[in-house]
């Protein structure tokens, strides 16, 4: 890290953040034990705005994507107990129903938020569609965990009906599906126009309803995105210098578990990628993250910062890897220690 007489807050003319994306993680959307009820989700989201709000507020440019785990999750929920009665909608129609509910409630807590730090500005929720590869492998090997854990007998009953599922010990069987690498977000031109006009834009969330082309045209398909991995797909079709992935600790952390346990401030691209072919991060919770931070600043971009939601402002006005941690092309300069 670097030492704390280098972490005073940068002037507006010094920082290396100017249009943000922030990925916002399941955790922004649920209350601390998980719970997504509509009252939870609200609150939720009540909070994460205001963090958001602070940026916008220190005279960022905004843009936001989220995940919908619980909410889809919940979705399934219904289709299951009310297939007899209404027809249970496909992966790709929750994936649009998850991102306007989410953009809408996001949206009214950014209004009250932004308006309470006397930095209003007009925003908008996008319905977002990704493309996918009809042929990526994740269609013959779905590994994406959907849904609620279940007991083998009523996993029995959903792989009769032509589901996947898979056992995972004692915590039951869960569904799994489809996970594609997003290849294009498609309504990332109009997100842009929005973003140069100034509003705070929220949109592929979810990772993006996912869409193949056929010889007729676009069409949804059963599957979800990783949304960190579309984020870095997004990030560079929206102008984006910084993508801020917001999680709940504080930084991505080496050796975890272990005695030798640190966290990262500012490395370089380099260095992310070996630690993370060294098997650092999980598969299932920061080896996402990383991938998607590597991504963006391979393509281009100038900065990945991993972090928490409480540090948002912290990690993007303070110098480089003083808070979170923070991918560049080539990483600190040799005077700096991380």
């Amino acid at each position: 890290m670097t030492d704390t007489a280098a972490t005073a807050p940068l002037g507006a003319d010094e920082r290396w953040a100017h249009r943000i994306l922030v990925a916002l993680g399941g955790n922004a959307m649920s209350a601390p034990d998980g719970s997504a009820t509509e009252a939870d989700q609200i609150a939720a989201l009540g909070t994460a705005a205001g963090h958001i709000a602070g940026l916008v507020a220190a005279g960022f440019e905004v843009v936001i994507t989220h995940g919908n785990g619980p909410q889809v999750g919940n979705l399934l929920v219904k289709n299951e107990l009310t297939a007899t009665v209404v027809p249970p909608v496909s992966l790709d129609w929750c994936g649009a129903n998850t991102q306007a509910t989410v953009g809408f409630v996001l949206q009214n807590a950014l209004a009250g938020a932004l308006a309470h730090r006397g930095a209003e500005r007009p925003t908008a929720a996008i319905v977002t569609r990704t493309l996918v590869d009809a042929a990526d492998p994740a269609f013959t090997h779905p590994d994406k965990p959907v849904g609620r854990f279940r007991s083998r007998a009523e996993a029995e009953s959903m792989i009769a009906a032509g589901q996947q599922w898979r056992d995972f010990g004692d915590k039951g069987w869960r569904r799994v599906v489809p996970s594609p690498q997003p290849l294009q977000v498609l309504d990332a031109v109009t997100a842009r126009q929005l973003a140069d006009l100034g509003y705070v834009v929220i949109c592929s969330g979810g990772g993006g309803i996912p869409v193949v082309q056929t010889d007729s045209g676009l069409s949804g398909v059963e599957a979800v995105i990783d949304k960190d991995r579309a984020a870095a797909v997004l990030a560079p079709d929206l102008g984006v210098d910084t993508l801020v992935i917001a999680t709940d600790v504080p930084a991505a952390v080496v050796g975890y578990g272990t005695a030798y346990a640190r966290p990262l401030g500012h490395v370089s691209l380099a260095e992310m990628r070996e630690l993370a072919g060294a098997g650092h991060f999980g598969a299932g919770s920061m080896g996402p993250k990383v991938d998607a931070a590597c991504g963006f600043v391979a393509g281009g971009g100038h900065a990945s910062v991993i972090t928490s939601l409480e540090r948002l402002a912290d990690a993007v006005t303070s110098p480089l890897g003083a808070v979170g941690t923070v991918v560049t092309a080539t990483g600190p300069r040799p005077d700096h220690q991380t």
